[in-house]
């Protein structure tokens, strides 16, 4: 047996909250529901199942790209094949307290000729009047890409271009605009297949997402960043891996669970330092280190969200007149690891800078 998956078996069974992610499988229910469990926060979408909240401002109003979970007659595997969302709805606040609004489907699986299925976490951009919608799709091949779909306004329907984002692969596109800059960041280990490039091309040695991972001892596998081109539909640059260091100035190492990068990269940027925060996966934390560039290196400072109800853990980050807000999701509607919700609470920098953590459960 391999010993990544030994040990993820073993952590399983002492773990009574967890199941498994978008990027794993499982046959058992969140066994916390809202009846035994109090929350921090309400869903903020309950009509449907929403999770991987891209939150972001434009022009004065906040909008909010989901991911869309659905039933799914898939056969669950390691891969995460059973998260097979099919299409993205934009979601509309006129302020952080009002009730968010949906715009409908703006993209469809079938209206993007290179996917073939599994539109996981997007994200979305806004420039020059244009506005572009970043998601991963596995296309025929079933290796991961990214897309790009542009439309006039910010909720859509968006227009796919007919191919991927030249050089792109994996998961979980986030952009961040930096002046007239603008940054994307992407990968996800597992599922997310980001450990299948580590030697620039795609690269399976086995059936198993485990199997391509560095040893424990090894520096943890990188997420990805290049600048966008002008038109904001390919890379400007050839990408680039970021370094997430911790305070002696050691990269943080593939066994290290509770620090390493897995998938949901985010950036924001807060008194002229960039904060990296993304998901450790397995230990089901939104986690977050420091910089100076939008490149990195990124040291390591701490958590911002523990553990949430069901297996992903998955955010975003935006201000809204002057206080921050952290976008995530839970399962609290449906007990089922792949029929998530989205929910929102503020968020807090100290003084000196460090982000306070938080418990989106408050009790079982």
């Amino acid at each position: 047996m391999n010993l990544k998956y030994a040990r993820g078996i073993a952590f399983l069974l002492t773990a009574p909250l967890m199941v498994f992610s978008c990027n794993q499988s499982s046959t058992t229910e969140d066994t916390e529901t809202a009846a035994d469990t109090q929350f921090l926060s309400a869903p903020l979408i309950s009509h449907m199942y929403t999770a991987d909240p891209s939150a972001h401002v434009f022009d004065g109003k906040i909008y909010i790209y989901p991911s869309h979970d659905v039933m799914s007659e898939v056969e669950e595997d390691d891969s995460g094949a059973h998260f097979n969302m099919r299409d993205y709805h934009v979601f509309s606040m006129d302020d952080i307290n009002s009730v968010p609004v949906d715009h409908g489907r703006v993209l469809d699986v079938d209206d993007i000729p290179w996917a073939k299925r599994q539109l996981w976490a997007p994200d979305a951009a806004h420039k020059d009047g244009k506005y572009y919608l970043y998601f991963p799709a596995k296309d025929y091949d079933n290796i991961f890409r990214l897309g790009v779909a542009v439309s006039d306004s910010p909720t859509g329907p968006f227009t796919p271009q007919p191919e991927p984002m030249k050089g792109s692969y994996s998961i979980d596109p986030a952009v961040f605009q930096d002046g007239n800059d603008y940054y994307i960041y992407w990968g996800g280990i597992w599922g997310g297949q980001l450990q299948k490039w580590r030697t620039g091309e795609y690269l399976s040695t086995g059936d198993s997402p485990y199997d391509d991972e560095p040893a424990d001892d090894e520096p943890a596998i990188s997420p990805m960043v290049a600048k966008l081109s002008a038109d904001m539909l390919e890379f400007g640059e050839n990408p680039r891996p970021i370094l997430i260091k911790d305070k002696n100035g050691d990269p943080i190492k593939a066994g290290d669970h509770e620090r390493r990068f897995f998938e949901a990269a985010w950036v924001h940027k807060y008194n002229n330092t960039y904060y990296f925060s993304y998901s450790t996966g397995d230990t089901h934390k939104i986690v977050y280190a420091t910089g100076d560039s939008p490149y990195g290196p990124f040291t390591y400072q701490g958590v911002i969200l523990n553990p949430v109800q069901g297996w992903t853990n998955h955010h975003s980050i935006v201000e809204v007149d002057g206080k921050w807000y952290i976008f995530y999701h839970d399962t609290e509607l449906s007990g089922q690891t792949y029929l998530r919700n989205v929910k929102m609470t503020e968020l807090t920098h100290n003084p000196d800078g460090t982000i306070q953590t938080i418990d989106p459960i408050l009790s079982n």
